[in-house]
């Protein structure tokens, strides 16, 4: 099998990354999976595996023991993500409450709000969700709509967000906003507000091609009421936050996507072993040996980046440019694998109750979220070019004020 040539993972190479992993694993194969399909069917998974998540430890496992996490290093957040991938659990959106949401509180949040919000996150009482998205600006985060303005003793937020992941049942979302909107000062800032909140709905989980027990949805803020003392960090800061968090957040898609492929070469390995042809199995035929060999050595490539971009993570070195390429390699690695392995399982492959038709469906999307892959090449680029783009960025600023009258931000 496969997993006997598999590299030694040294970045989860412990006793305790062992234990972790296994625990994560029991999980998933006896809590999750019996479920799963019904879960798909319903577009959403139980709200009990929140809980049942948090009392094991399963969630935020790298917060500090302090508010409620495991204290350990990012690196056990990676794992777990890794096995519920490699399970298939594609449902669970603890990447993003976890390895994604939690991080900006804990980074840039106050000692009450992370007590409040992490506490609650920790345990699995809330369920997180980040409200960046909206139906007119994908990856374009500084042209944000949604807005924040300020009332004194509270801001009153009007707008939409989409796609957003653990939407529909989320309990607190981690929203982007426009503070100060038509003014001089206007720039994007986040507050922290909570699902029960007057004027906040949310709209029917999304259909989607893929992670279809996942409960994307849309979310609505009319005239929705937030204290002041939910402002996270700085006003006006919100987008030098998500830049500089948006590194972990790709990494993370590409520990997936590497869950995903290994996922697919596996299943299909069974597979063909056991499936014939023309009298023999499909494991006999050449191409089926060269396809394998194949998909399994470019596994084996990315795997080696990645585990060295979560080293670099682990000491906070790992850069917006590494990120990006481990995002664009293995997603569009993942896309590659799944479609050659569906292919090889023939019409079955085309059959949704088949891991391999579900495994090809979810891969789609990791092309597209944490930012789509043509921003991971214009990231990577600028890392390569920086001179150019800084000299670039100073004539646009230069010819707006010139328009204008008044300096403004460039859109790129």
């Amino acid at each position: 099998m496969y997993e006997k040539i598999a590299l030694k993972r040294d970045v989860y190479d412990s006793e305790e990354h062992r234990m972790v992993a296994q625990a994560t694993k029991d999980f998933i194969e006896q809590e999750v999976m019996p479920f799963h399909d019904q879960w798909e069917e319903d577009q959403m998974v139980d709200r009990n595996i929140w809980t049942k998540a948090g009392e094991l430890g399963l969630l935020c496992v790298d917060m500090p023991t302090e508010y409620g996490g495991g204290g350990m290093d990012v690196s056990f957040s990676f794992l777990i993500d890794e096995i519920i991938s490699e399970c298939g659990a594609s449902g669970v959106g603890f990447s993003l409450h976890s390895n994604i949401m939690a991080p900006y509180i804990e980074k840039y949040g106050t000692h009450e709000q992370k007590q409040r919000v992490l506490g609650n996150m920790c345990s699995g009482k809330w369920i997180g969700a980040l409200g960046m998205t909206e139906p007119g600006t994908g990856s374009d985060l500084q042209n944000i709509k949604t807005t924040a303005v300020d009332k004194g003793d509270h801001w009153l937020v009007n707008g939409s967000k989409t796609f957003i992941t653990n939407g529909y049942l989320s309990d607190v979302v981690l929203t982007a906003v426009k503070t100060r909107p038509g003014t001089e000062e206007e720039g994007v800032s986040m507050l922290i507000i909570e699902s029960d909140s007057p004027g906040f709905t949310k709209g029917k989980p999304l259909k989607k091609l893929g992670l279809k027990a996942q409960d994307t949805c849309e979310l609505f803020f009319e005239d929705v009421k937030v204290s002041k003392e939910n402002l996270l960090g700085e006003e006006r800061k919100g987008f030098i936050y998500m830049m500089t968090e948006l590194a972990r957040e790709r990494l993370d898609v590409a520990v997936q996507s590497i869950a995903g492929s290994r996922k697919a070469i596996n299943d299909t390995i069974k597979y063909v072993s056991e499936r014939k042809a023309f009298r023999t199995p499909i494991a006999g035929f050449q191409n089926t040996q060269f396809k394998l060999a194949e998909m399994a050595t470019e596994l084996q490539v990315a795997e080696a980046f990645v585990d060295k971009c979560i080293a670099l993570q682990i000491n906070h070195e790992l850069t917006a440019e590494q990120a990006s390429m481990a995002k664009l390699y293995t997603s569009e690695m993942h896309g590659r694998i799944a479609d050659q392995c569906l292919q090889l399982f023939g019409g079955y492959g085309f059959i949704w109750e088949y891991d391999i038709c579900k495994n090809y469906a979810d891969a789609r999307v990791s092309r597209i979220y944490a930012g789509t892959n043509e921003i991971m090449k214009i990231v990577i680029s600028r890392g390569l070019l920086p001179d150019y783009f800084a000299e670039l960025k100073k004539k646009r600023k230069a010819a707006m004020k010139s328009d204008t009258g008044l300096p403004k931000p460039s859109a790129s």
